[in-house]
């Protein structure tokens, strides 16, 4: 980021908060699904609940001017086709003009911090559907972590099964995450097995009062025919936190992109901490694995 548009975004920021408004209302939309069969967006929700790491960085995130000059960068490549994000990031993204013309999905429950006893307690704690509606956005994004044993789960799924009727009476994109969960010595994690995936689905699917407008988000596993056959729902590919070598993840994506019903990806860290720091090239090796129609 150059050093005029940090200085300018921290005036604003303090000076004129109103812009935020004026940005949103004057930003250039475009729609979903856009002019090709698959899409790439961009997220960057995880600093909102805590987890700030990527691979072995435990701090990786931690500077928002290096976030932001990333995001910038990855937004700016050809081919990318929008934004996942909390407000804080979206709104530093809408006053520095990176927005245009790109969708934009706002991350809504947040309340589950990485780490805590109350990680499993993912309130809603950023966008709520009728925000996400007035900024003129795109759709709303909610993780669905589903605990079997732990009494916050009804909450969530009660949550997010409001939020999915409310997102879709507002003619938007419901991005539901599910995943089947529990915690194994105090750490929470997630089967990723197919039969672990093919759980969460079934749940995340049949949250709301209708699934016109459900949109599912899940990670890139073993036997992903069988998983993508547990649904008829768009379904996006997340990236996750980058712990192979790179050119088995695009490969693993690659091959998961060319499944019926996959719409495309929506990936963060790997995309915007590769290993050697080049997010222009990393971003542009992802658009290559994209179906065009």
């Amino acid at each position: 980021m150059r050093e005029e548009d940090h200085r300018r975004l921290l005036d604003d920021r303090a000076r004129h908060p109103e812009r935020v408004a004026e940005a949103a209302a004057a930003r250039g939309r475009r729609p979903l699904p856009a002019g090709r069969d698959q899409l790439l967006i961009i997220a960057a929700d995880h600093p909102a609940r805590g987890a700030l790491g990527v691979g072995d960085r435990p701090m990786a995130m931690e500077s928002r001017v290096g976030l932001l000059d990333r995001l910038t960068t990855a937004l700016a490549r050809p081919g990318v086709d929008g934004l996942l994000a909390t407000p804080d990031i979206v709104e530093d993204l809408l006053l520095l003009g990176a927005l245009e013309g790109k969708l934009v999905i706002g991350s809504m429950n947040r309340g589950g911090v990485q780490g805590s006893t109350f990680e499993f307690d993912d309130r809603f704690t950023a966008y709520d559907p009728d925000s996400i509606a007035a900024m003129r956005f795109d759709g709303g994004k909610m993780l669905c972590r589903i605990a079997l044993e732990d009494p916050a789960t009804p909450a969530t799924l009660a949550s997010c099964g409001h939020a999915v009727t409310r997102l879709a009476g507002h003619g938007l994109m419901a991005m539901v995450e599910p995943f089947w969960s529990r915690r194994v010595n105090g750490t929470v994690t997630h089967d990723l097995s197919p039969e672990g995936m093919i759980h969460a689905i079934s749940v995340g699917q049949g949250l709301g009062a209708t699934s016109a407008r459900t949109w599912l988000k899940i990670p890139v596993i073993e036997d992903m025919e069988r998983v993508m056959a547990a649904t008829t729902l768009p379904t996006l590919l997340l990236g996750g936190d980058p712990s192979q070598a790179p050119d088995r993840v695009f490969d693993s994506w690659g091959k998961a992109l060319r499944l019926p019903g996959v719409r495309g990806l929506v990936v963060g860290r790997s995309l915007l901490y590769p290993p050697g720091d080049d997010v222009a090239a990393s971003v542009d090796t992802a658009v290559s694995l994209l179906e065009t129609s």
